[in-house]
């Protein structure tokens, strides 16, 4: 059991296999909750769409997709799970918090999306920060000055 919490470097290139448990609940999450709102939406949707919220729909719908194959391959995927991460934070700091400065987040049109978008902790908690910097960030940076 201790093994879970020491960097796996047979299978998951160091990641501790409880980080690769929690990607997998986070992408099955994504999977089922965003694609299930997403594609009942599209499916079940009649007469012309709005454009913005055929946008929107498209994106989650194309979200849930793209966790599926994170399910399988929880590393490959880390970028939608940093969108995920970069989206909902930003929201935070630019609706949310505003509004609960100002006394208006409750009862407002906000105020739902605040709960949901406030657990962008779970996977802030999931994401192996040391491997998403290695694999992304200072190979971007490598890349960049090869150039």
């Amino acid at each position: 059991m201790t093994n879970i919490f020491k960097p796996d470097y047979e299978h998951w290139e160091g990641v501790a296999k409880y980080k690769i448990y929690l990607l997998r609940l986070l992408y099955v999450l994504m999977f089922l909750f965003l694609g299930k709102d997403a594609w009942i939406f599209i499916v079940r949707h009649k007469g012309a769409w709005d454009p913005a919220q055929a946008m929107n729909f498209t994106i989650w719908a194309s979200y849930s997709v793209l966790s599926f194959f994170g399910i399988l391959h929880p590393l490959r995927m880390l970028p939608i799970v940093m969108l995920e991460i970069l989206y909902k934070t930003i929201w935070l700091i630019i609706v949310a918090y505003p509004l609960w400065v100002s006394n208006q987040l409750a009862g407002s049109p906000a105020e739902g999306m605040t709960f949901v978008f406030a657990l962008v902790v779970l996977p802030i908690i999931a994401m192996p920060w040391k491997y998403f910097v290695k694999k992304y960030v200072l190979v971007l940076r490598k890349n960049g000055s090869q150039g």
